[in-house]
């Protein structure tokens, strides 16, 4: 059983920065892959970034080289440093971890970028 809380969201201007935060939380803290969807009003849920205990690491074309995700030692904590936003950047994002055969979500953070 995993719980997650998402944190960082909120207003900034286009090329601006964004850091937002994800920690893990229940009787287990062994989660093999952490990352971030995000969904904007009428599109679908994407995968932007993911981080795997195994140190991989993926990112959508559209934020490769402007967005870095992390994970601390303990793997708790999930990061997602956004740099160089773009309106289109705009959207609700969402912690995601996968557990074993489980997945599971948070409850999402609002990020808009405008001027």
């Amino acid at each position: 059983q995993v719980q997650l809380v998402e944190s960082g969201g909120g207003l900034v201007q286009p090329g601006g920065s964004l850091r937002l935060s994800c920690v893990a939380s229940g009787r287990d803290f062994e989660i093999n892959i952490m990352g971030w969807y995000r969904q904007a009003p009428g599109k679908e849920r994407e995968l932007v970034a993911g981080h795997s205990t195994g140190g991989r690491t993926y990112y959508a074309d559209s934020v490769k080289g402007r967005f870095t995700v992390s994970r601390d030692n303990t793997n708790k904590w999930v990061y997602l440093q956004m740099n160089s936003l773009k309106p289109e950047d705009t959207a609700i994002y969402y912690c995601n971890a996968q557990q074993g055969g489980n997945n599971y979500w948070g409850q999402g953070t609002q990020v808009t970028v405008s001027s």
